[in-house]
């Protein structure tokens, strides 16, 4: 059987120390390129108000520069997860850096809303050639407990750089302009690619497999729909319409909201997509996604895990920055700066992870993390109030990032541990889908709690202050439409700056909601993670190839 893993032909051995030196040189350009896609995520937010005077977007345009992004890089994963392995792993990584450059620098000089989100969806593109790219490579390119330590750097980035990103974008939008938000991408994709040249090794299958050009279509649609669902639920209404999508002259029709059927097309993409892949796999023909991956336990309980735990983590981020911001006043700058606590914690917590991995299983490690992140995320429902001090978040943002870093890295380990490396792209890229329905799902009932409680509280309190109903749900309609960014103005007026002090409190009672809800979901994720005591010798005997794999690591 041919080697699962094609180091550069220049390279040193990785016997040797300059081979050994080249692999932890090509974890910083690795862990680098993450850091550009995970921070594009969230830098775009803050730029928003900028973005809107400039250009002078409508708020459906404000929704799809946010959301295009995320919509394609969540939809495409599983595929260029998989693509990566026929053509190589590190190939894919540089096409997904340099596409993610050539957007960025077409987004840096957009004069229009509509160039501007065109590129969104190209960024997205490039960074779904990433980040299961960086998976695969790491995956391929250390073992035992090295690997455990590269998965803890890994996951620190993510974790570390989802707090940097509000921090970037309130500094380069205030200092200079929310161009560079886009800008300072150029350069950072020029290190990455001369740095994987020169350190990160190639790495593709070794037997070349035929394409599944029908499963990727329906990955692609299974992906889509389900995450454009959870993401515009809020918007457009669960059930029953409440904002009417508009293509050109044409509504959509009906009282209905579109979601459901959305829901539906999801549904159907994802049987659809089993099926044609057990059809295709029982007359031994390869398919986008391996049905045999589903017979690790510590693949399929892990994924299980990581979506549960992703629906706790991110979910909150939405949340913090929006009470920081339109309840406490703080700038943009201001709020990435607190935030920043979180990725000082993930990255802490990184080196902790490697010390741990010779001590410790990697569950107990992700177990323990979880803890951390419960405490933390529990700890910020507890202070959060209209007149909270920031330093009082601080240690509680902290811990968090520390439970983030902790868990994160070593929950992706436990997933890919057992994984042979002829089937590293397509787990990392469901791994990696697994991660975004995960965020998407808890960015949708997160902010579905936040948005509902906030406003069901203002209602209720300005009732009971004898407001008119008229004027009672064109205060409650303003705060929430604008996700509170109208309080300002509520508190500019001696008229309103009652309801403007209301509106403050329940936008805080309402982020202590959604932060005990987030504290609640990892609880949820934490007993997931008992179904991941399986021992991994049966699970890699289950495999095809694995021998193989054994024998390599056994050489390196």
């Amino acid at each position: 059987m041919a080697s699962q893993h094609r180091p550069h032909p220049s390279s040193p051995g990785p016997d040797s120390p300059a081979g050994g030196r080249r692999r932890w040189v090509g974890l910083v350009v690795i862990s680098l390129a993450v850091s550009l896609i995970i921070v594009d995520s969230t830098i775009v937010n803050v730029a928003i108000p900028s973005i809107v005077k400039d250009l002078g977007v409508d708020s459906t345009g404000v929704q799809w520069i946010q959301e295009s992004y995320t919509l394609v890089f969540a939809a495409l994963l599983l595929v260029f997860g998989t693509l990566g392995g026929r053509f190589g792993r590190r190939r894919l990584l540089l096409l997904g850096v340099v596409a993610f450059a050539l957007s960025s620098v077409a987004a840096a000089f957009a004069p229009t809303g509509g160039i501007l989100i065109g590129s969104r969806l190209v960024q997205g593109v490039g960074g779904a050639m990433v980040l299961p790219s960086t998976l695969s490579l790491i995956n391929a390119g250390f073992r035992g407990s090295e690997r455990a330590i590269a998965f803890a750097v890994w996951g620190s980035t993510i974790g570390g750089m989802s707090a940097v990103g509000p921090l970037l974008g309130g500094w380069l939008t205030t200092s200079f302009s929310w161009r560079w938000a886009f800008g300072i991408n150029i350069p950072v994709a020029a290190v990455i690619v001369a740095g994987a040249l020169v350190a990160v090794a190639e790495s593709r299958d070794g037997a070349r497999r035929p394409l599944d050009p029908v499963g990727a279509i329906l990955s692609v649609v299974a992906s889509a729909s389900l995450v454009f669902a959870l993401i515009e639920g809020r918007t457009y209404g669960w059930w029953t319409v409440d904002h009417r999508p508009r293509i050109g002259s044409w509504e959509w029709p009906g009282p209905v909201s579109p979601i459901p059927f959305v829901f539906g097309l999801a549904l159907l993409g994802i049987a659809a997509c089993a099926l044609w892949a057990v059809r295709r796999e029982r007359r031994g023909l390869a398919s986008m996604f391996s049905v045999e991956l589903l017979r690790i336990p510590s693949f399929r309980n892990g994924n299980l895990a990581a979506l549960i735990v992703s629906l706790g983590e991110f979910g909150i981020i939405l949340a913090l920055p929006i009470w920081l911001q339109n309840v406490l006043g703080f700038s943009a700058l201001d709020t990435g700066l607190i935030l920043l606590a979180l990725a000082i914690g993930s990255f802490a917590a990184s080196g902790l992870a490697g010390a741990l991995s010779h001590r410790a299983s990697p569950v107990v490690i992700v177990r323990a993390g979880l803890v951390a992140e419960i405490a933390g995320v529990a700890g910020l429902g507890a202070v959060i109030g209209p007149d909270t001090p920031w330093g009082l978040l601080v240690p509680f943002l902290f811990v968090y990032g520390f439970g983030v870093g902790l868990a994160t890295a070593q929950l992706t380990g436990v997933v890919l541990k057992d994984v042979p490396v002829t089937l590293s792209g397509q787990a990392s890229g469901t791994q990696s889908t697994a991660r975004q329905i995960g965020s998407a799902l808890g960015i949708a009932v997160l902010g579905t709690v936040l948005f509902s409680s906030a406003g069901g509280l203002l209602g209720g309190s300005l009732d009971g202050r004898g407001v008119p109903a008229a004027q009672r749900e064109s205060i409650v309609s303003a705060v929430v439409d604008s996700s509170g960014a109208a309080i300002a103005g509520l508190a500019g007026s001696p008229a309103t700056a009652p309801a403007a002090a209301d509106a403050k409190a329940a936008f805080s009672e309402g982020t202590r909601y959604a932060a005990f809800s987030a504290a609640s979901f990892l609880a949820v994720g934490l007993l997931a993670t008992l179904s991941l005591g399986s021992g991994p010798g049966r699970a890699r005997r289950r495999v095809s190839g694995q021998a193989s794999e054994d024998r390599q690591a056994q050489r390196a």
